[in-house]
């Protein structure tokens, strides 16, 4: 049974191509029922001409083989004009070999014949077939000629097509409109303008300028060469124009970035009546597209669906596409489930359209549904799908893509090689960056951002600069995007004389006042501390000054610890008109509780309410910490109830309020809280609670916190932990075991480490490890006046006159002093600061005699001074010591 199929197929092969003659040429068309649904009278009949044109028609190739069957077995010697029809039916119906075998069975050929055979290898790629027919022609009319062009066009080699026209002229062989349109498409193709003027030249000299196909094609060349002025103006002269040329004019606007220029010809075209094809519907929706002009896309959608392309899958993948660059992802999703068939395009929108706002999940999602639908991927697919999976950070999903592009065409694509670059990097996978950036066999300004910025991302700074250097060696020109990652890195790295390096050569580069770069640049000075640097050039910016260049100067005057002239930062932006984003107000809340200005905070807080932004969860976790800095711990309690959404910042924010309070309970029951809640705790988390920890009192709990950071939670403890457990134990009297802690540490103690044991040391009276404290400090740092004051009043509180004077003396022969106290005060808006024995205040007179006023009723009240721990010159009175009391 199984060899039946192979000897029908045997058996008709023979009948084809050797069967008897036949005096007759028609038959009933009742023989052959299949070729159509209906019944047809048995008194009608065709001839096989016209059975084969209509099978050509249909592409029926199963009823054409019948024809051809019957047309052997009833011995028809056919016509060469019937044999071109069987052959031309053959080929349409991508039977190429079977239109071989007749053309070689054909005694008589004309070109008919050998044109179709030119054209049918030339329509399945097969140039080398196509050019040898060619070649072998006894006889070449235009259309042989055309059909060889049109082979060269379709499979993309246009120069060759150009080469075949240029034989042609050479032949002496007329052109007609069809050669003039094929060549003029090539010339679009390679954007080659010096030979299309030339071909426009011929045309003009042939008459074919005025044919409204050949101009439609001339229209569309000088569009793709970038030429938009001399097709405008040729369109304009058009003295007939159809549906075609107006859509060629109208995608020659948008593609030369004449987006509303595209808008008001499709307005025009309507005024007069023409058409609108598919293809201009691309094009005016492409425009919508690159304005984000979304009510006027949606007009054109209404227009396109009373036009009757509502299923039309061109309209649908563009108006898709509108609706996804317009961020209206919904309306897009509706209009891709609605399409009754898809393509690779519209898969590709959606995917593009996910990843541009960054919704990496639901792009994966599409391009997993693309894998599922046969339409296979390209590099636009891979793109969007690298871009989602970097957006997610899925590292695996990335793998799994990367291996699907490596056995694809597309694995040599630079943009798809950067887009496994960006995905690597965004992973933190540097090592499968580095190595697939060493394999690029071609590498462009992208290929070298993306290892730049990948390095950046993941904290190698020394790495990032090093690419940089590398990457003009290899004599790459930087753009705002390489700039931008190198002088992060400098930021970083706190690399000012690397950054003034960068930043002489992007002058040089013409990018100084670059949005960009400039804002880049602001931010390195601010973070490497020259703020006046970087003031002078946020001034210059004037006019170019962003956002970020402003977020810049105020997040560098807060972390300089000049909080008041970032909210004069403040005042001057909004005097400017700028718009404040989420990281300009945590900024400012962040200066408001370093001022303790909770009138400020409270301003910020409700502009905040007002733009809608306390969802945001870093704005949410600034409020938590600015109420509880500025001693409101029920209005922090508050904001941290109402935060839709709370990070580990937000609950360090309260913990760390608690504690800093001494609400030691509070502090730990919400680290109970955030445990209970599955989010897991940092170091300073850890801090917060060893603080609270030392404020209750809780030895033998602290010291569990202390060691189920590394047990429980894989966090090495650091010098702070080390310092909140010295604080512990110095608190609860056991000042030599906290000193033996210190030594039995697993690196050196620093400064603060030291400073804290002095100070539970003063508590106690513990004269003999201050003194090792107070040695180890100064060894640290011999000129920390901290140290001497520390130890002298530790030696007043043990009544060791004679030590507290030579601290004294050494302090003077040193030339150290006590650093001023300071103190302020916000009375309406106004920031009033002092420091001890201050008089530079305007109203100090004022200040003064009120304070003399309260310290007389303090006395009154029963206030002694106590002067005993009071660093005193021999010759200071004692009414001078209680004048230094009452100003401190």
């Amino acid at each position: 049974m199984a060899l039946a199929p192979l000897l029908s197929h045997l058996r008709f092969t023979r009948l084809l191509f050797f069967s008897p003659k036949a005096p007759f040429k028609t038959l009933p068309i009742s023989a052959f029922s299949t070729i159509t649904k209906n019944q047809t009278p048995p008194y009608r009949r065709k001839t096989f001409s016209h059975l084969f044109q209509e099978c050509s028609n249909r592409r029926a190739a199963d009823t054409g083989k019948q024809a051809h069957a019957s047309m052997i077995v009833s011995g028809f010697e056919p016509t060469i004009f019937v044999t071109n029809c069987l052959i031309q039916m053959y080929i349409k119906c991508s039977s190429l070999d079977y239109a071989l075998k007749v053309f070689d069975k054909t005694p008589e050929r004309d070109p008919v014949s050998w044109n179709a055979m030119v054209f049918g290898y030339a329509g399945c790629g097969n140039m080398e077939v196509a050019q040898s027919m060619f070649d072998s022609m006894p006889e070449k009319d235009v259309v042989s000629w055309n059909s060889l062009i049109s082979g060269y066009v379709q499979n993309g080699n246009h120069p060759m097509s150009i080469d075949v026209f240029l034989k042609l002229t050479g032949a002496g062989i007329e052109s007609d409109r069809r050669t003039f349109s094929l060549i003029f498409k090539a010339c679009s193709a390679l954007e080659n303008y010096e030979v299309g003027i030339q071909v426009h030249g011929l045309a003009v000299a042939k008459g074919f300028d005025h044919d409204v196909v050949s101009g439609s094609a001339i229209v569309d060349m000088y569009a793709k060469c970038r030429k938009l002025g001399e097709s405008l103006q040729f369109f304009s002269e058009m003295p007939e124009r159809n549906c075609v040329s107006w859509s060629a004019v109208i995608a020659g606007c948008v593609q030369n970035e004449e987006l509303v220029g595209g808008l008001e010809l499709f307005k025009e075209m309507q005024q007069e009546g023409v058409g609108v094809s598919q293809s201009t519907y691309a094009s005016v929706l492409r425009s919508c597209a690159g304005l984000s002009a979304v009510r006027l896309g949606a007009q054109l959608h209404a227009h396109a669906i009373k036009g009757g392309f509502r299923s039309d899958i061109i309209v649908g993948t563009a108006t898709l596409d509108m609706y996804a660059k317009c961020d209206c992802l919904l309306e897009a999703r509706k209009i891709f489930n609605s399409l009754p068939a898809h393509n690779l395009q519209s898969y590709n929108a959606m995917i593009i359209g996910y990843a541009r706002r960054y919704r990496g999940l639901d792009a994966f999602q599409v391009f997993r549904l693309l894998m599922k639908s046969g339409f296979g991927f390209d590099d636009i697919s891979l793109s969007g799908a690298f871009s989602a999976c970097a957006m997610m950070k899925g590292y695996l999903a990335g793998i799994q893509v990367h291996g699907l592009a490596i056995k694809s065409i597309f694995w040599t694509d630079v943009c798809v090689a950067n887009a496994i670059l960006d995905m690597y990097g965004k992973c933190g996978a540097l090592m499968e960056a580095h190595f697939l950036f060493d394999a690029m066999e071609i590498r462009d300004a992208v290929s070298w951002n993306a290892i730049i910025a990948a390095y950046g991302q993941n904290g190698y700074e020394e790495a990032t600069l090093s690419l940089f250097v590398w990457m003009l060696r290899w004599g790459m020109e930087p753009d705002d995007f390489t700039y931008g990652s190198v002088l992060k890195a400098c930021a970083g790295r706190h690399a000012l004389n690397c950054g003034m390096e960068v930043h002489n050569r992007v002058i040089k580069s013409g990018m100084g006042f670059d949005l960009f770069v400039g804002s880049a640049i602001v931010d390195m000075y601010c973070k490497c501390a020259k703020l006046e640097e970087a003031e002078k050039l946020h001034d210059r910016m004037e006019e170019q000054q962003s956002l970020v260049s402003w977020n810049a100067m105020m997040s560098g005057f807060s972390s300089d610890e000049k909080s008041e002239e970032a909210q004069k930062f403040f005042s001057r932006m909004l005097e400017m008109g700028v718009k404040p984003d989420s990281f300009t107000y945590a900024t400012v809340l962040d200066t408001c509780a370093n001022l303790a200005t909770v009138g400020l905070g409270k301003q910020i807080h409700a502009q905040i309410i007002k733009h809608e932004l306390q969802s945001d969860v870093f704005i949410s976790s600034t409020l938590v910490d600015m109420y509880s800095k500025c001693g409101n711990m029920q209005d922090s309690r508050l904001m941290f109830d109402k935060s839709p959404k709370r990070d580990f910042v937000t609950w360090n924010a309260l913990i760390c309020g608690y504690a800093q309070h001494g609400l030691g309970e509070e502090a730990l029951s919400v680290f109970d809280e955030m445990q209970v809640e599955g989010v897991k705790p940092n170091h300073a988390t850890f801090v917060s609670v060893l603080r609270a920890c030392a404020h209750m009192g809780l030895v033998e709990k602290g010291l569990h916190y202390f060691y189920s950071m590394s047990s429980d939670f894989g966090l090495d403890p650091q010098l702070e932990h080390f310092s909140c457990i010295v604080d512990i134990l110095g608190r609860s009297g056991q000042v030599s075991h906290a000193l033996r802690f210190i030594h039995e540490m697993p690196f050196p103690a620093d400064d603060v480490l030291w400073r804290t044991l002095l100070s539970v040391c003063k508590m106690h009276g513990a004269v003999e490890v201050a003194e090792e404290a107070a040695n180890s400090l100064l060894r640290l740092d011999p000129h920390d006046s901290s140290a001497y004051i520390l130890l002298s009043n530790i030696y007043a509180d043990a009544g060791m006159w004679d030590q507290v004077s030579k601290m004294r003396r050494l302090m003077r022969c040193s030339g150290m002093k006590k650093e001023p106290g300071c103190s302020w005060i916000e009375v309406k808006s106004d920031l009033h600061m002092f420091l001890v024995g201050d008089k530079a205040h305007p109203r100090h007179k004022q200040i003064y005699e009120n304070l003399d006023l309260l310290l007389a009723e303090m006395k009154w009240a029963g206030y002694v001074p106590n002067t005993d721990s009071v660093l005193m010159d021999g010759d200071t009175e004692s009414e001078q010591v209680e004048d230094l009391i009452s100003c401190a």
